[in-house]
């Protein structure tokens, strides 16, 4: 149910997003961070509210888009800034060359397959295991629109449907798979449609409205743990800056992004909460300004971590 408190939650952690990259796109510029970096703004609703209806024992395989679901999965930021600034203060201790190559079992955060689309085949695979273990944990499965169109998905997706797996595929779809547009390679309208083919539900959200969001997910997390299968979710979004950092974006109508920027769900949620009477001014500032420290405290954190050395080279590799 979306209570007062939970809508306020919400938008914090929405906010708590927001912040977290902007700070990590200031180690960016300022070359402290090695790897390449997809930037999650105007992914926040789908990617926040989808993870605060899901228990800590669900497991979760993100996409590369931001970092939204891992901090909405309660990964703590200082982690994740020392997995991109590779010391050993990231989830990896260091191992993870400065990319989204990250992990925290304790959290329920599987990681991600090496290459985009192999998450479809991983979240059946973990579904598989909780059917096989009798839990009622679930298994949430994020990519976008052009990971969407991968071998990978009909392979996990029928696997999922045919035993009825407790699995939940997302979809962020934000029309572009890198600079190609979805209705360009994609032939349904709606990849909310490909779910029938597959024995699962499918539904299509506006991925930009976090409550939207978060009641969508939480029908498909009741449903599967009650034994009634996968469910498909598309979510709409806006992706507000380039593919990668340092991608210009130029393929993009400067009308599109412009209509797409006036949905920015961390404001209009922020507006919205006001206008509802669930906070007021006063409450959101103070809210916002807890969490600018907060962000900048993990933030000094990271900095102070060290670089691993060639003695770990090795670690974790087996023969």
């Amino acid at each position: 149910m979306l209570t007062p408190e939970l809508k306020i939650l919400i938008y914090r952690t929405m906010y708590q997003v927001q912040q977290w990259e902007k700070k990590l796109l200031q180690f960016l510029d300022d070359g402290l961070v090695s790897g390449f970096y997809h930037a999650g703004r105007g992914h926040e609703a789908l990617e926040v509210a989808s993870m605060l209806a899901l228990r800590q024992d669900d497991y979760l395989l993100y996409d590369h888009r931001g970092c939204g679901h891992m901090i909405a999965k309660g990964m703590d930021m200082v982690s994740l800034y020392g997995d991109f600034l590779a010391n050993d203060k990231g989830s990896t201790k260091g191992l993870g060359a400065g990319i989204v190559h990250i992990a925290d079992p304790d959290r329920g955060v599987l990681g991600q397959s090496g290459t985009l689309g192999g998450g479809h085949v991983l979240a059946a695979g973990a579904g598989l295991s909780i059917k096989l273990r009798g839990t009622d944990q679930v298994v949430v499965n994020f990519f976008g629109d052009g990971a969407a169109n991968r071998g990978t998905f009909h392979e996990g997706a029928n696997a999922a449907g045919a035993w009825k797996l407790p699995v939940i595929y997302i979809v962020q779809n934000n029309g572009w798979a890198i600079s190609t547009p979805v209705d360009k390679v994609t032939a349904v309208k709606s990849f909310a449609e490909r779910a029938a083919g597959y024995g699962m539900r499918g539904v299509s959200i506006d991925g930009m409205d976090p409550f939207a969001v978060y009641e969508a997910t939480v029908s498909a997390v009741e449903q599967a743990r009650r034994g009634g299968g996968p469910t498909l979710i598309e979510g709409k979004v806006v992706r507000f800056r380039g593919h990668f950092e340092g991608d210009p974006g130029t393929y993009r109508p400067e009308e599109e992004l412009a209509q797409g920027k006036a949905q920015d769900p961390v404001i209009t949620t922020r507006a919205r909460l006001i206008a509802e009477k669930t906070a007021d001014e006063q409450q959101l500032t103070a809210l916002e300004e807890e969490v600018n420290a907060e962000v900048d405290a993990a933030a000094a954190e990271a900095l102070t971590g060290t670089m691993p050395g060639r003695e770990r080279l090795a670690e974790g590799a087996y023969a």
